[in-house]
């Protein structure tokens, strides 16, 4: 394996990166003392750079001084909280460009994707700001003459943030920036194999916190393996933990939480349908699946992975798709004109080939695709198959570029084969007509915690809440009310007169 010239690695002097990194962040010092692991570019598997990651030993170094921190944070007016997520939003903006392309680099997403993705985060930073005047509890008219009820939020005090690959720094953006306007420190856990995007975007929260005279505690990082998720999960110190992954290591996590009365945000597996009806626009369609399907080289946790073709447009739609398909240029990420980049992980290659191989077995019959690209690097084909709804691999999450096409005839069979696989995270529908609409967003429609129409099953907005339900954790985060999760609810009822009356006209004594 080998590692890259430094020149290309230039633009790491712009954020704060060199060839050896401390993978945590603890009391406002940077500080590590586990094993050196090394960050590895998915596009020809070479040494990007090496990162020495953070113990249970230096956890509990950070955990103490959060707890500290967070007396002095929650006592900050929100306002004030606001401005100094303003400023870290400004700090990534002035960054945009480098931090980008170590997105890109390090994770494997086309530049596009991964400039993108940290302008998500900007966003997240502009929208918490305003949410910082808004964080409003209800006056609730009271039934007793001369009392006032109401409700006021305050901060839980600490967050715990365990972030996935794909997403390595905006998934931290939906929580950490609606956590800080609440009142709370973060806790953030980055993913084991894109550390040097952990210690980037904390470099920048770190100078914004220390410019500001403010404790560097406020925001603790950790690069690390399975043993601080788990840590996390298990600390009573932390009333919330957001987790971003599977289903499977998700249950863990919310088991480890639950018991100790904990709560959770779980953004979990998706196994995204898109509906093609009979009057849908073909050649949107087209274009929406494309993105879908293939953006992030699938990746996504909202990529489209389940296409119902109405039996009328089956093999238009289909001819069309295999066509943009021959198109695709898959190569580096940070190519003008890429695509699809690379898997992240050799791992990740091996379970392309693996599920393909399940694929054939279970009756697949691959359209076009279906091959892992001789390289260095980690690329797959992006594949189209064409499968029977009722195979088992069909309900399962394969984390690659791999469309299952198939064909139905009525709305209401559409409908239940998108409701039919354990995860309910996004799902579209292309159509014009309102009845149609209607049905599809209504109590007997899909069943995911995103529904669209006429437009893909992934790209997100940050101004709505962003999760899904069954199998997906039924998390909501990022915007609309997201934030009352990261606070505690109290009802509090005032009496200001001199008689003592009791709810429900009890009478006692």
């Amino acid at each position: 394996m080998g590692s890259h010239n430094r020149t290309e690695l230039e633009f790491f002097n712009h954020i704060g990166l060199g060839s050896n990194n401390v993978g945590g962040f603890i009391n406002g010092q940077w500080k590590a003392t586990g094993s050196s692991i090394t960050s590895t570019n998915p596009s020809n598997n070479k040494i990007i750079a090496e990162v020495t990651e953070a113990t249970l030993q230096d956890y509990e170094e950070g955990l103490k001084a959060s707890s500290e921190a967070a007396k002095i944070w929650m006592s900050v007016p929100a306002p004030k909280r606001g401005e100094i997520v303003r400023q870290i939003g400004e700090a990534l903006r002035a960054k945009l460009d480098p931090l980008g392309r170590l997105v890109s680099l390090e994770m494997g997403k086309i530049l596009p994707e991964g400039i993108g993705e940290v302008q998500e985060i900007i966003d997240m930073c502009d929208y918490a700001v305003g949410l910082s005047r808004q964080l409003n509890g209800s006056i609730i008219p009271s039934e007793r003459p001369d009392h006032m009820m109401f409700e006021v939020w305050n901060p839980l005090g600490i967050v715990g943030v365990i972030t996935a690959f794909n997403f390595p720094c905006a998934v931290l953006g939906w929580n950490a920036c609606i956590a800080l306007v609440c009142g709370n420190c973060v806790v953030w856990k980055g993913a084991p194999t894109t550390p040097l995007i952990t210690i980037a975007v904390t470099k920048l929260v770190a100078e914004v916190l220390e410019r500001n005279k403010l404790p560097g505690a406020i925001f603790t990082s950790f690069c690390g393996g399975a043993d601080i998720g788990e840590a996390i999960a298990k600390d009573a110190r932390i009333p919330l933990v957001s987790f971003t992954g599977s289903s499977r290591v998700g249950k863990l996590v919310q088991q480890s939480v639950n018991e100790r009365f904990g709560k959770c945000l779980l953004e979990l597996s998706g196994n995204n349908a898109l509906i093609v009806m009979d009057d849908a626009d073909i050649k949107l369609v087209v274009r929406a699946i494309l993105f879908a399907a293939v953006g992030t080289a699938g990746q996504r946790c909202t990529t489209c992975r389940r296409l119902f073709l109405h039996e009328s447009v089956y093999t238009n739609v289909l001819d069309q798709l295999i066509g943009l398909y021959k198109q695709v240029k898959i190569g580096d990420p940070l190519e003008q004109g890429t695509l699809v980049g690379p898997l992240h992980t050799r791992s990740s290659v091996e379970n392309f080939e693996k599920g393909i191989s399940v694929i054939k077995s279970q009756g697949g019959k691959i359209l076009i695709g279906g091959s892992v690209l001789e390289s260095e690097g980690n690329f797959v084909q992006p594949t189209i198959v064409e499968i029977s709804p009722d195979a088992p691999v069909v309900k399962e999450e394969l984390f690659g570029p791999v469309l299952y096409v198939m064909k139905f005839q009525t709305l209401e069979e559409a409908i239940a084969l998108n409701n039919s696989v354990p995860q309910g995270l996004s799902s579209s529908i292309f159509t014009k007509r309102p009845e149609t609409i209607f049905k599809w967003i209504g109590p007997r429609g899909s069943d995911c915690g995103i529904v669209n129409v006429n437009i893909p099953t992934n790209g997100a907005e940050i101004g709505g809440a962003f999760g899904g339900e069954k199998a997906t954790g039924g998390g909501r985060e990022a915007g609309s009310d997201s934030w009352k999760q990261y606070m505690r609810r109290s009802t509090c009822t005032i009496n200001y007169g001199s008689e003592l009356p009791l709810a429900q006209g009890i009478n006692f004594g």
